[in-house]
Parts: C-alpha cells; sequence; structure tokens
C-alpha cells in the first residue's frame, strides 16, 4: 500500500511499501512472519527505520458510556540504516512474537469480530509515517480450544466476542485489555445465568481463565456477578477430559450463590491447584465491567461453538474498520509523531 501523507510529504516520486504476512493464523506467543516490500521513488531515500505496530480495535467504558480506538499493543523494529535508490526494490524479512495474551479472531476457520492489525511505520529522512496496514489473524491456543470445544459439548452457545480496555483485578494480566468471549447458556443453566464471559490469559508458564456469570435473580434476591479464576498448564492438554474440568469449573459458579456477600472462594485448576478469586464483577482499574460486545453471533453445535457465522467480518473488512480508525485519529492529531 502507498504511504500517502508520506507521498504528500515528499512529492509523488516517494517510495512505496507494501508489507506481506506469511499465510495462515498466528498463535498468541508464536512468531509473525512475513516480508516488507519498499519500492523506490524518484530520487533516492535514505530509510532509517521500518517498524511494525500490533494494533487492536478496543472497546473503553467511561462515565459518559461507551467509545471504540485503537490500541498499540506491540511493537517492532524489523530493519533500517540503508539507501533506497531511485527505482530500487529492496525486501526485508521478518520474524518477531506475538505476545501471549494477544486476542484470538478466529474459532475452526470462523471470525469471531475481533479487529488486530500490523502496520508498518517507516522512517524516512527524519520523519515517521505511519502507513501500510494488514489483518492479523491468531488462533487459539490448543488449552484454548480445548476450554472452547468442551463449552460447545455441555451446550453453551458463542454470542459475541471483543475487546475490552482496562485491567481484572488479581490477575498477571500485560496488556492493557483483555477479551471477553460472552456464551449463552446450555439448557442446564439457563435458570441459573444470563450468560457467561470468558477471559483468557496466557503467558509462557500456562494460562488464567476468568469465568464470570452473570446470575439471575430469585424471588427473593436480585441477580449479581460472580468471578471464579482458573489455571492450566500448555502441556499435557491432549491428556485430560476437558468436558469434565470445564463442567467441575461451572458446578463453582453455581455454588457461589450461596457464597455471594459472604466470603471468597476458590477455583482450581485442571491438576487440582486452587488459586483465589474476587466475586460481583471482573474487577477493572477504572471500576467498571464490560457492556456489551460487537455482536457476531456464532451457533453452538454438538462438534464445538463455531458451526456457523452470523455478520462475521472476512480480513479485508477487517483492514478497512482499522484503517477508518486510523484516520480518524490522523484528523484528531493523536496519532501524529
Amino acid at each position: 500500500m502507498v504511504f500517502k501523507r508520506l507521498l504528500g510529504a515528499l512529492g509523488v516520486g516517494g517510495p512505496t511499501v507494501d508489507t506481506v504476512l506469511d499465510p495462515g493464523p498466528v498463535r498468541p506467543g508464536s512468531a509473525l512472519t512475513g516480508r516488507v516490500h519498499l519500492q523506490g521513488g524518484d530520487s533516492d531515500f535514505e530509510i532509517e527505520h521500518i517498524t511494525l505496530e500490533l494494533v487492536a480495535r478496543v472497546e473503553a467504558e467511561h462515565e459518559d458510556g461507551e467509545s471504540e480506538g485503537v490500541v498499540v499493543f506491540d511493537r517492532f523494529t524489523v530493519g533500517g540504516g540503508f539507501r533506497l535508490a531511485a527505482g530500487d526494490t529492496h525486501s526485508v524479512p521478518f520474524t518477531v512474537a506475538v505476545p501471549w495474551e494477544t486476542p484470538i479472531t478466529e474459532l475452526y476457520g470462523q471470525g469471531l469480530g475481533i479487529v488486530l492489525g500490523v502496520r508498518t511505520e517507516l522512517s524516512v529522512a527524519g520523519a515517521k509515517d505511519k502507513g501500510d496496514l494488514d489483518a492479523l489473524t491468531i488462533g487459539p491456543l490448543p488449552a484454548q480450544e480445548a476450554i472452547l470445544e468442551a463449552l460447545g459439548q455441555l451446550g453453551f452457545g458463542f454470542r459475541s466476542a471483543d475487546l475490552e480496555y482496562g485491567r481484572i483485578g488479581g490477575t498477571g494480566q500485560q496488556l492493557p485489555f483483555y477479551q471477553e468471549i460472552e456464551l449463552t447458556p446450555a439448557p442446564r443453566y439457563a435458570d441459573q445465568f444470563n450468560e457467561i464471559e470468558l477471559t483468557f490469559l496466557a503467558g509462557p508458564g500456562g494460562m488464567e481463565v476468568v469465568l464470570e456469570a452473570d446470575k439471575r435473580g430469585g424471588l427473593f434476591s436480585e441477580g449479581h456477578d460472580s468471578v471464579t479464576r482458573f489455571t492450566v498448564s500448555h502441556e499435557g492438554v491432549e491428556h485430560q477430559d476437558w468436558n469434565a474440568v470445564v463442567d467441575g469449573w461451572l458446578r463453582q459458579l453455581t455454588e457461589h450463590r450461596a457464597a455471594y456477600g459472604s466470603h471468597t472462594a476458590h477455583g482450581y485448576d485442571a491438576y487440582g491447584h486452587g488459586q483465589g478469586h474476587g466475586h460481583g464483577g471482573h474487577h477493572h482499574d477504572d471500576g467498571h465491567r464490560s457492556g456489551p460486545g460487537m455482536g457476531t453471533a456464532i451457533a453452538a453445535g454438538a462438534a464445538g461453538l463455531a458451526v456457523g457465522v452470523v455478520g462475521g467480518m472476512v480480513a479485508a473488512e477487517v483492514v478497512d474498520e482499522v484503517g477508518d480508525f486510523f484516520e480518524d485519529e490522523d484528523e484528531e492529531g493523536g496519532e501524529e509523531d
């Protein structure tokens, strides 16, 4: 893609750039690979730095309601320090590691409506310019896929997914936002839960799983939220009975009705290790809990959560959506260096 503002600053004969990601989804914590292709302009240019930014469309809650914006959640310098001669071509290969907490954008090849991108920044003659943008596709880790598959087998349905700005208290969260996957309850839990919200916080040593239940009120009680936190390992995923493990987690959520307002309960991981947690909703730094998701619905079926997609976004539309946010920010002067 052409750097529109760079061409405006350096003239129509300036260089162009196209970043090409290697095909296929990337898993959290793994390598993102590709090449940055540069095409020289009408004159020579000193390419000082080539930088890749990982960006996400994130929702934020505040006193006036909700808003959306773009958050840069990692940044890599992949090249630079060379002269790009007039009319010449230059290709820079790169391999970078995406953060372990990078949100999932697809499940079984079906998009979840999460918008992630890779934005290329070029530093030329002391000026930086953000230009080329590519959609970033992230598939689940084996443990994440196993847990989602178990929820589908247990009868839960996918309602939506979104990214929320803020932090969940009591966890080892690293990124400034987290992913919420909202699920409709299985029939056996329909009289207890309005919905379940699931968050994965992965790291190199394992993964925290945060389950929040929006509980229905009783005849003499109001509804409330209950949060339970578990830890799982990346090892031995294929040897676990995940239906039994996840069903045990859900039973603990139902038991919190009696514990609500009286004491702190405990969650257990797939290997029996306890983990203390709070209750009454995700504890965000800003004191707010998440709102509704982005509206991408995925029907639940016997084979798992992702059977069909309604309103899913294809890669080109994802790029367009992120690009629109960039343009809005540039007009406000929020992203200009």
